[in-house]
């Protein structure tokens, strides 16, 4: 039976939303109904919408596409044409085959939309080959194992102290006091960072990704290319700074000091910045809030988390692969290359769609939207990537989440969430603004 002991508690007010028109024609504006995929005309399908992953209205599109059309073509959309890929084996084939689909920035970089060369430059996500392994190995001694070791302790005293300081019994907004909150404290560790001013870190996240939501961006375009330029400004002099100090390990330091990153001009610095600060807070955030609300939606699974605390590591990746922090990855076809009888021509834009990945019934064992936290295949997942792009930072997200857990075990008999999440107006982060909740203490339940 349920725990109705704070039924009568006053409940959080969901945050409201400023209108929002359609971004492209065809497209919803905000609160429009979002037709079924059987409605659909398959020829034109678009996953583009912002307004249909706020909604969370997606999924039957991708399993429309899956058993339909897997390799999907586009042919307008906010962004231009483009193809969808939808199965995990298709996904994986691209992501792993480098030499003929670019993720430069010259080739238009790792989203739908094109890169701005003039904000935001190449960073080694957006970087094919040599250029993309230099730069990458300058960052990666931030999130080695060796630097985990050392994170851990800092980690874990963090995430007690943050939840020592929740309201039990009063609902909050998991996202801002929990999410955010841990997440901007490892981003400032990594970047060396003032951690007075660490919000500034998720806010340029936000921001970065969100430029059509007004609720983030209500000066559109413009007030993102203020925000980022400000964010540029910030960093550039940190890097100088860095450069004139002692080589250390964070970011910044590894960056103004390493052999292939130290000459960076202030765009490429800024693309390499916003990588790490859009990397280090999507997937982190949005799974410590994903694995909230997904152990509410499958309670016997977090019943059997309680009876066996040691499935904490392998359902931090099934988390991961049910929430898919980043929805897609976007390569460029560098040659024609031949997919289920579909030709993608050179230059085409191509969208690996880690979402559809992750639910595609052809490859998971056990029911790909049911959320197993013993799941064989768990750490198969496509979230983090494949190939020479997978997350630079995979494993230390998975700590902060494995350590997240451990802390709540050991306080709570349970985090109730008390009504559906406020999701992202976003197609690329795939994640929640608000999930109102109550801490159970132990005991609680009769």
């Amino acid at each position: 039976m349920a725990d109705t002991s704070f039924d009568s508690r006053p409940r959080l007010e969901r945050p409201t939303m400023s209108y929002r028109a359609p971004t492209h024609e065809g497209y919803l504006e905000r609160g429009d109904n979002v037709k079924p995929a059987h409605d659909l005309d398959l020829a034109t399908l678009d996953l583009a919408d912002v307004e249909i992953w706020r909604q969370n209205k997606m999924w039957d599109r991708f399993e429309r596409l899956r058993n339909e059309d897997p390799v999907h073509y586009t042919p307008d959309s906010l962004f231009g044409p483009y193809w969808s890929i939808t199965r995990y084996k298709d996904v994986m084939a691209i992501d792993t085959d480098h030499k003929r689909f670019s993720s430069d920035a010259e080739q238009g970089g790792i989203t739908l939309s094109n890169m701005t060369q003039n904000i935001v430059g190449r960073s080694f996500i957006t970087a094919d080959e040599p250029v993309h392994s230099q730069q990458r190995k300058t960052a990666q001694p931030a999130v080695a194992p060796t630097a985990l070791r050392e994170y851990e302790p800092l980690i874990r005293s963090r995430t007690q102290a943050v939840l020592d300081n929740l309201p039990v019994g009063e609902p909050f907004d998991w996202v801002n006091a929990v999410s955010i909150e841990l997440t901007a404290m490892m981003l400032a560790t990594l970047f060396n960072y003032p951690q007075e001013r660490r919000r500034e870190l998720t806010r340029w996240s936000d921001v970065t990704t969100n430029p059509t939501d007004p609720d983030i961006c209500p000066g559109g375009m413009e007030q993102w290319r203020t925000e980022l330029t400000q964010c540029g400004q910030v960093f550039w002099e940190i890097y100088q700074n860095r450069k004139n100090a002692a080589p250390a390990g964070d970011l910044m330091s590894l960056l103004a000091h390493g052999e292939d990153t130290r000459d960076m001009n202030p765009i490429d610095l800024l693309g390499n910045v916003i990588l790490l600060i859009v990397g280090g807070n999507d997937t982190t955030r949005n799974s410590m809030t994903g694995g909230v609300y997904a152990l509410n939606k499958f309670p016997d699974e977090f019943a059997k988390l309680k009876t066996d605390p040691s499935l904490i590591s392998n359902m931090v990746s099934e988390i991961i692969r049910w929430q898919t922090p980043l929805a897609y990855m976007r390569r460029t076809a560098l040659e024609d290359v031949e997919m289920h009888g579909k030709t993608i021509r050179k230059g085409d834009k191509v969208a690996m769609w880690y979402v559809s990945a992750n639910r595609d019934e052809t490859f998971w064992d056990e029911d790909p939207n049911q959320l197993i936290i013993d799941r064989k295949q768990a750490r198969n997942h496509t979230s983090f990537g494949f190939g020479i792009h997978r997350c630079v930072g995979n494993r230390l997200a998975e700590l902060q989440l494995r350590i997240l857990w451990e802390e709540i075990l050991a306080r709570f008999d349970h985090v109730e969430v008390l009504d559906e999440p406020s999701r992202t107006s976003s197609a690329f982060v795939k994640g929640y603004t608000w999930l109102p909740v109550v801490l159970h203490p132990k005991g609680a339940r009769s």
